[in-house]
């Protein structure tokens, strides 16, 4: 017999190893997956000529019809005597301050990313019990000739000033601090998880959290050395909890041990199986518990949503007077440079997002006729 048939008849009879991994991975890999995540936007089996077009204008629509309502709650009268009265007045040195930093956009008015947030914040504040969440106020930026006229018609229910949001700490000197940008919607367990994280002992020692990270970023396969950590866990303790409880299967046909090289294949095949499905949709089950919220060192992008533990934005705001944000250096490249610089500097990351970014129509850069997802 030649030397190639007897390779193929000793190593790929079913009862091989090889030949069990094999049909598993194909089955896997190229029947199970694709059929599971191909309308998944952020798996790697996601058919972008398929589906991107639809799906962005279904996400398009919604969030304008969530800006049309949102207009109609602060436009109504019963929602100003209900809001108003709340939330127009702050207290000093509050536990928690938010501060929603907002411009007036030329593209997308009629989303009225604003009015959303704001709805939404009106909404959780009173999550916490008795008292609400955080004193919130709003920093109008605007500077141009036209005014921002969602700011103008939330005067009337919240504290509106027109300066930094470092003169936001001054007028209310709060503890803790979070700014938020005007497309920043936070999510219903937003305060929740906040207070978690000022709890833990590495808050303290910290110059900002970031609150929000891309999800197209959040893939296992990036050059941050935690990943990589999280992902060769993640694969060995499927590998470990899969071939232990092959012996329970009594009608089960794989003939997998845990032996080397059964352990090595089956955390090679987890670590895949995650990143092609997509890590976004495995840090969703972190939401189950505020506890689960996963804290990391904190990258370069993005800062639509930022927590400052103490007095933290007073040292952040100090360094960003001083610098010069350009194209190519924005700001949250200098606040990771920042961190990086100083003496004793740390920032970190929660995982998964805290806030959903609504924003398509971007205020500072130039705008496609219709944004898309990815």
């Amino acid at each position: 017999m030649p030397r190639w048939k007897a390779f193929f008849a000793q190593h790929l009879r079913w009862s091989s190893g090889i030949t069990q991994a094999l049909v598993l991975s194909v089955i896997t890999f190229c029947v199970v997956l694709p059929l599971c995540c191909h309308r998944l936007l952020y798996s790697y089996f996601f058919i972008r000529s398929m589906y991107l077009d639809s799906m962005s204008e279904q996400v398009l629509r919604e969030s304008l019809e969530r800006g049309q309502d949102a207009l109609r709650f602060w436009q109504s009268a019963s929602a100003a005597v209900a809001v108003s009265s709340r939330f127009s007045d702050i207290a000093q040195h509050p536990e928690l301050l938010v501060t929603v930093v907002t411009a007036r956009r030329n593209e997308g008015r009629d989303f009225h990313y604003l009015l959303q947030v704001m709805q939404q914040l009106s909404g959780i504040l009173g999550s916490c019990g008795e008292r609400r969440c955080a004193e919130v106020l709003i920093c109008d930026v605007e500077s141009g000739p036209q005014e921002n006229q969602d700011a103008n018609l939330l005067e009337a229910h919240f504290k509106v000033v027109r300066r930094s949001p470092r003169s936001g700490w001054e007028l209310v000197q709060p503890r803790n601090m979070v700014v938020l940008e005007d497309d920043a919607l936070p999510r219903h367990d937003f305060f929740t998880v906040v207070k978690d994280l000022l709890s833990r002992r590495f808050a303290l020692q910290t110059l900002y959290i970031k609150l929000y990270h891309p999800e197209r970023l959040q893939r296992y396969w990036n050059p941050e050395p935690y990943r990589i950590l999280e992902w060769v866990g993640l694969g060995l303790v499927g590998a470990t909890a899969l071939l232990l409880s092959f012996p329970y299967w009594n009608s089960c046909p794989f003939s997998f041990t845990l032996s080397s090289s059964h352990l090595l294949f089956f955390t090679l095949y987890f670590m895949a199986a995650a990143e092609l499905l997509g890590r976004h949709y495995l840090l969703e089950v972190r939401r189950l518990s505020p506890q689960l919220y996963a804290v990391s060192p904190a990258t370069e992008c993005c800062t639509p949503a930022m927590l400052f533990p103490g007095n933290s934005s007073l040292r952040v705001a100090e360094y960003l007077d001083s610098s010069f944000c350009v194209k190519g250096n924005a700001k949250d490249m200098v606040l990771y440079q920042m961190a990086r610089t100083i003496p004793g500097g740390r920032s970190h990351s929660v995982e998964p997002n805290l806030i959903t970014h609504i924003g398509a129509y971007s205020s500072v850069r130039a705008n496609p006729s219709r944004p898309k997802l990815l």
